[in-house]
């Protein structure tokens, strides 16, 4: 159906309804096709390795498998397999974490269906995309000096644990979102506070809110 559309696209998200929108976008254009799509990241990395596809669009948060441990996995398969991450987390979050780990590009859900069609063209074409807000935001803190922050050592997954329990989430609340266990939760909350010198929640909220890792 799609082997005469110049790019080809594979869907990674958890919600249909994303998914669904996506396409309806998609379907608005002559150059590209959705030519599969997925909810899971393990099938993700499957997909990856037997479709052929220009671009892969891919959500941080997914229930089996953080989106950037995803990332990682395909591009050391595939270094040059093109991924633009389309995800809810804001791009002063993820962004630069994303494009270090070979992201090849970034664009929050928030944007317009036009932004997603321009990236998703710009990142077949080999190119780099972030979005103007990011670039500017980026340009502004070219000359700022930074202290090393201590929520760079973080692991992709303890980030995310991180940025949860920052926003008032609790263990099992945390655990049920992103299908794991409490006990790993638990696991996790202790690796975060010992690499990020804190005693508990409420000085990692603190710490959150003072480095604007959380609304």
């Amino acid at each position: 159906m799609f082997e005469n559309v110049a790019i080809k696209l594979l869907i990674v998200d958890d919600l249909t309804v994303v998914r669904e929108g996506i396409k309806s976008i998609v379907a608005r254009t002559q150059d590209m096709g959705v030519v599969a799509e997925t909810g899971s990241g393990l099938e993700a990395i499957r997909m990856a390795r037997n479709i052929e596809c220009n671009v892969i669009l891919l959500e941080i948060a997914l229930p089996d498998k953080n989106g950037l441990e995803v990332l990682k996995q395909i591009k050391s398969e595939n270094s040059s397999a093109q991924i633009l991450i389309f995800s809810a987390y804001r791009e002063d979050q993820y962004a630069i974490r994303a494009l270090k780990a070979g992201a090849s590009g970034y664009l929050s859900k928030q944007s317009q269906p036009d932004q997603l069609i321009d990236a998703v063209r710009q990142v077949s074409n080999g190119l780099k995309y972030i979005s103007p807000q990011l670039a500017q935001e980026l340009a502004n803190n070219l000359n700022q000096e930074h202290e090393d922050e201590l929520h760079k050592t973080l692991s992709d997954r303890e980030y995310q644990t991180m940025t949860m329990i920052a926003s008032g989430k609790s263990v099992g609340d945390i655990a049920k979102d992103l299908s794991l266990s409490v006990k790993t939760i638990s696991e996790y909350r202790a690796r975060i506070l010992l690499k990020m010198k804190l005693r508990h929640n409420a000085e990692l909220t603190h710490y959150a809110i003072k480095n604007q890792l959380v609304d």
